[in-house]
């Protein structure tokens, strides 16, 4: 046998390879493979000979080898040169130190058998190829676990659509139930859709693992197909340890993270109390009043959270991978880009918040837009017109340009109502400021204390200004328009029963007759009187 190593050997060292130089670089490593089986990794040259060469000559030789008939045991031999794989006492393979895999610290004997267990297994797998009634019976074990496999995804999905009846009519049923305050606390119809969406996830979960299970163990049949059907196993069964160890590894992080956040939860629940005595009125602040209670809280609380984030973050599973470092660029190149305006509109609400420029019920006028505050938010604010229309406006163009309230000077809720009338100098002014505050109190809603005014704001070339300006009390937001247009028509009705004409033209002659509107042409056709909108409202 030595001498048949010796000439192994030699056969080796002669021929193409004693012809060649020295590489500089380290050859590649190159797999043995014996069907469809890798028994190892040759690593070096071995006189003068590539991994790649020495391993297409053992595949060539255990080629021949399997074409015998033999018993097929393999063994092991030690030779100074290396360790030699013997197959019924023939060399078939030699292994030196180099091949052994540095990475896990294997030495030659370790590699030697266990490249012997993979010799042997691929031997009897390639007889068991050549038996024909156990591929048979193979093929009959993967066309039982074909139809198992069949039968368990079909009742999956027969189970997940039986179940998704029963339970999205349970939820339907009692979802109702559960209110809090008089309001339902769950929407029945999202409710039943996140109840099908976990039965569906459920489902498909099912369904993979079968599907995964089914196809390594039909691959675990056949012997040329084994090691895929063991490779399939092997990978999930790998994922599943990965991910137990990485739970239980992370298990100690994530308890200090939970306790963080519920610290977090501690002291905003601890603050609430204070925060919803500001806003009914009952505790005083000093800075913080009713109407900067709510919006100082969610800020409180979204500053604890962004604290509570920071610190648990270390602590998080996967905070130290590439991965979850990739997310946070990400997120933070989003917010450097996209967030410019978005923060603009958050500083503009909280000076506009913060300095009481605006309150919640007050009627103001921000540029040409005119309405009631319905709704002051981070980012924009909300006026109710008294037109049925509603404006949302950004709150850098509130803070940018000039806002008229009308609200902030009138004690308690109201707000004040300003018309402006010009008149020829040849009426009276004393007569004309009568008929103004004669008018004032003739409309509905307008306050008799404070008093209506009138102030003479301008002395034109062709006629003096009027300006009446008088206090509303509103209970809803529509009502300014109402009373201002309610105000525009007595300041008519009374300008024409006392036969004073609303005419400012640029003068250039008296017109031949008074313009005004006769108390008997006041209802004139379409118009209806009060005598017959009265009659139509009691019929």
């Amino acid at each position: 046998m030595r001498r048949l190593i010796a000439a192994m050997l030699l056969a080796c060292a002669i021929g193409p390879a004693l012809a060649q130089d020295k590489a500089v670089e380290a050859p590649p490593e190159a797999s043995v493979v014996l069907a469809n089986r890798t028994l190892t990794v040759l690593r070096v040259p071995f006189m003068g000979v590539s991994p790649e060469r020495r391993a297409r000559r053992a595949e060539a030789v255990l080629e021949e080898i399997m074409d015998r008939a033999g018993e097929g045991k393999v063994t092991v031999q030690v030779e100074p040169q290396g360790h030699a794989l013997l197959v019924d006492g023939e060399l078939a393979l030699i292994l030196v130190a180099g091949d052994a895999d540095p990475l896990r610290g294997q030495t030659l004997a370790q590699a030697s058998q266990s490249a012997r267990v993979a010799l042997q297994r691929a031997l009897a797998e390639t007889r068991e190829g050549r038996d024909v009634q156990r591929l048979l019976h193979s093929a009959l074990n993967g066309l039982l676990a074909s139809l198992a496999a069949a039968a368990v995804v079909v009742l999956t999905w027969r189970v997940r659509r039986w179940a998704s009846a029963r339970l999205s009519a349970m939820v339907a049923r009692h979802a109702g139930r559960v209110r809090v305050a008089g309001a339902e606390l769950w929407q029945t119809d999202r409710l039943v859709a996140i109840v099908g969406f976990c039965l569906r996830a459920l489902s498909l979960t099912v369904v993979t693992v079968v599907t995964y299970e089914w196809l390594s163990f039909v691959l675990s049949q056949f012997p040329y197909t084994r090691p895929w059907g063991e490779g399939l196993t092997a990978f999930l069964v790998g994922v599943a340890e990965n991910l137990g160890k990485g739970a239980l590894q992370s298990l100690p992080d994530l308890v200090i993270a939970i306790v963080i956040f519920l610290i977090a939860r501690g002291v905003i629940l601890m603050f609430r109390p204070f925060f919803s005595r500001l806003a009914a009125g009952t505790t005083k602040g000093g800075w913080l009043d009713s109407d900067t209670a709510r919006p100082t809280q969610r800020l409180f609380s979204v500053a604890v959270g962004l604290f509570a984030v920071v610190m648990a973050y270390p602590y998080l599973p996967g905070a130290g991978s590439d991965a979850f470092k990739g997310m946070s660029v990400l997120i933070g190149l989003m917010v450097s880009v996209g967030g410019s305006s978005l923060f603009s509109q958050a500083a503009s609400g909280m000076v506009l918040m913060y300095s009481r420029t605006l309150r919640v019920g007050e009627y103001v006028r921000i540029a040409e837009h005119e309405g009631t505050v319905t709704e002051m938010g981070a980012f924009t604010t909300r006026i109710r017109t008294g037109l049925g229309e509603e404006l949302t406006l950004p709150n850098a163009l509130v803070l940018g340009t000039v806002t008229k309230n009308y609200s902030r000077v009138v004690s308690g809720s109201g707000f004040v109502v300003d018309t402006v009338v010009t008149i020829g100098y040849d009426t009276p002014w004393r007569q004309v400021e009568a008929m103004l505050i004669e008018a004032a109190t003739r409309t509905p809603g307008v306050l008799a204390a404070p008093a209506p005014r009138v102030f003479q704001t301008a002395l034109t070339d062709f006629y003096p200004e009027y300006r009446l300006v008088c206090v509303a009390s509103p209970r809803q937001p529509r009502p300014r328009a109402e009373v201002l247009s309610t105000l525009h028509a007595q300041i008519q009705d009374v300008f024409n029963e006392y036969g004073v004409q609303i005419m400012s033209p640029h003068y250039l002659g008296d017109p031949a007759g008074a313009k005004v509107v006769p108390p008997q042409a006041w209802y004139s056709a379409p118009a209806k009187g009060p005598e017959t909108q009265a009659n139509q409202d009691s019929a």
